[in-house]
């Protein structure tokens, strides 16, 4: 056995058995042991950010690691985005990274780089492994730091020669670190706080949005009438009918500091203290008001639900939420499309499970006002705001999950970072189906130009914001990587098109025009 098989042989027998890949020369011997290993499915991805974003999806629904395999420091350069928006989610990630033969690093050929130090961009763990013998404990190693805490990328670096050289040894996957145990006293220091009559936030962070945490937050909140705030992103977030009301802290800094006016104290569960998304002129980094007091009650790598737990028995919280959103799905709609009337369609079609995976910028600011009241389902966003992760991380959770219907909401702009997604989905017939807003703009950038240098716009920076000229035939690249694709001009025939891309199998496509 090379260490090439000792390495595949070791991920599968740690639950790592898909393996999302754009490899090179330097990963052969990881490609030819796939034959030998039955039970890894590699699916081939023609970009590199499509792997590293289908690996983030798939991590986020399914709760374990998937693998990438990506070729030597530039094809990990290719694949970084997406790995930043994974490292900002905490999604367990086993990243393996291809490097030459130790023996020729030296020559300093061409696509020699500096690999490990690109990884610790964006990974909680880098090893490179020193020989065919070591592979194996390498990635066992590697699988374990993935499931570390809320979970991280892990990046092992396979030289050449670690893996073709005879020797390998399968090894076993050492125990999972347990999440650190909450100290008693930030549990009676919250619930002191919810008690002492100021105005107080009860705010979860970006992996703590599950049903079971909302539901024990939502308990906390009608005993002591905290504010329950959730992220403004999340890893993986459950929403619809059914579940509690928390409120998602804006996007734009004034709607944010307006929502958080007031707050006296908050009380953090795996999250960081509100910040905006970018520093503007004259506006505040933190949004929570500046005597704003702040408690841990859980860190990011704690068990926060067995934290939520505790804190709802301190305050002897009741068994009922504090606000549910009430199924109550809108009429289909009618007339001439609009932003409004995909999310209004989509939440009157959604099958219950569904998982939405949302790169919509702007054209989602109303999503939450129509999808609350849906079926049930799972939400991905954009943790890192890395664009270009949409289509990929639908790939992944639809790998993932192959018997739930997977919604890539996506806008134009982004969608043309990793359209190669689509062949993929095509290729693997993944049940994905992809509701693109052409706007024919970077619309969010208009936005941004209008409020940074709103008396300096002309038409030569107007024109790096334009998508029209030349208008993207959507249709036509869907097609071309072999999904069935169509472009929607009224209500009536979206949701035609909503019935078929729900009801059919495999991938399918639709542009709506914005």
């Amino acid at each position: 056995m090379n260490g090439a098989e000792s390495l595949v042989h070791t991920l599968v027998n740690g639950g790592v058995d898909v393996c999302f890949m754009n490899p090179g020369t330097s990963e052969m011997h990881f490609v030819a042991a796939l034959d030998s290993v039955p039970r890894m499915r590699g699916v081939l991805c023609l970009f590199e950010g499509v792997a590293t974003g289908a690996a983030d999806g798939y991590g986020r629904m399914a709760g374990r690691p998937a693998a990438t395999l990506l070729h030597l420091g530039p094809g990990l350069g290719n694949g970084i985005a997406n790995l930043h928006n994974a490292h900002k989610a905490h999604t367990p990630l086993v990243n393996i990274v291809g490097e030459h033969a130790s023996w020729h690093i030296q020559h300093n050929a061409p696509l020699t780089a500096d690999i490990d130090a690109l990884a610790w961009t964006v990974s909680g763990w880098v090893r490179t492994a020193s020989s065919a013998a070591s592979v194996g404990a390498d990635g066992a190693a590697a699988i374990a730091a993935a499931r570390t805490g809320a979970g991280q990328v892990a990046t092992l670096i396979l030289p050449g020669d670690a893996a073709w050289e005879a020797g390998g040894v399968v090894a076993e996957l050492p125990p999972l670190l347990r999440p650190a145990a909450i100290e008693p006293e930030r549990v009676t220091a919250a619930a002191a706080l919810l008690h002492n009559g100021r105005k107080t936030a009860l705010v979860l962070g970006e992996t703590v949005m599950d049903e079971a945490s909302q539901r024990m937050a939502s308990r906390i909140a009608a005993a002591t009438g905290a504010q329950l705030i959730g992220a403004r992103s999340g890893r993986r977030v459950t929403r619809g009918a059914g579940l509690p009301v928390v409120d998602r802290i804006p996007y734009p800094v004034d709607q944010a500091v307006a929502m958080l006016a007031g707050v006296e104290q908050m009380i953090l569960v795996g999250a960081h203290p509100p910040v905006a998304f970018f520093a503007y002129p004259g506006k505040p980094s933190l949004l929570a008001p500046p005597d704003c007091q702040m408690h841990e009650l859980a860190g990011l790598h704690s068990d926060c639900l067995a934290a939520l737990a505790a804190l709802a028995d301190e305050v002897d919280a009741p068994d009922r939420l504090h606000a549910v959103h009430e199924l109550s799905p809108p009429a289909l709609p009618t007339g001439p499309i609009s932003v409004e009337k995909v999310w209004a369609g989509l939440a009157a079609l959604l099958p219950e499970g569904a998982i939405v995976s949302d790169e919509s910028v702007t054209s989602g600011r109303s999503a939450h006002h129509w999808m609350s009241a849906a079926p049930r389902h799972d939400w991905m966003h954009i943790t890192g705001g890395s664009i270009g992760q949409g289509l990929p991380a639908a790939t992944g959770a639809a790998v993932a999950c192959p018997d739930r219907r997977v919604f890539a909401m996506e806008s134009d702009g982004s969608a043309m970072y990793t359209l190669q997604a689509l062949w993929t989905q095509a290729r693997e017939q993944l049940n994905v189906t992809t509701i693109l807003f052409a706007n024919r703009s970077y619309a969010i950038l208009q936005g941004e130009l209008r409020n940074l240098a709103p008396d300096r716009k002309g038409p030569k920076a107007g024109a790096m914001l334009s998508l029209d000229n030349p208008a993207i035939d959507w249709v036509q690249l869907a097609q071309g990587m072999g999904v069935p694709a169509r472009r929607v001009a009224t209500a009536e025939e979206y949701v035609a098109a909503l019935r078929e891309g729900i009801a059919e199998a495999g991938p399918r496509f639709m542009e709506v025009v914005v």
